[in-house]
């Protein structure tokens, strides 16, 4: 039985991807703990996704045109932060960060 590239959809044409390189990165954020309400700066866990020079070789005409749209973008990682204050140290959810960030 042969198997199908994982890089390809139902349709052959190739995935997202592709069009990326992806590196992981952390950036500082200020945060407000909602259960103690204290302010404190927290590294925030990113998927950096930069678009590639050129496209593979083996695209069709449907994914050149996909190609030429695409755009470098960051998409958050962590969705829950531990408090940093020693009394509190409850965990909390990222409500106040994008999710995802447009590169230009």
């Amino acid at each position: 039985m042969l198997e199908h590239s994982s890089r390809f959809d139902v349709k052959g044409s190739m995935e997202e991807k592709d069009f990326f390189d992806e590196r992981p990165d952390k950036k500082q954020a200020t945060l407000n703990c909602p259960h103690c309400h204290q302010s404190a700066d927290y590294e925030v866990t990113w998927l950096v996704r930069t678009k590639k020079r050129q496209l593979p070789g083996r695209a069709d005409e449907r994914d050149r045109a996909r190609f030429a749209k695409a755009k470098s973008y960051m998409v958050r990682k962590d969705d829950l932060l531990a408090c940093k204050n020693m009394r509190c140290r409850k965990r909390f959810e990222i409500s106040g960060l994008q999710s995802v960030v447009i590169l230009e």
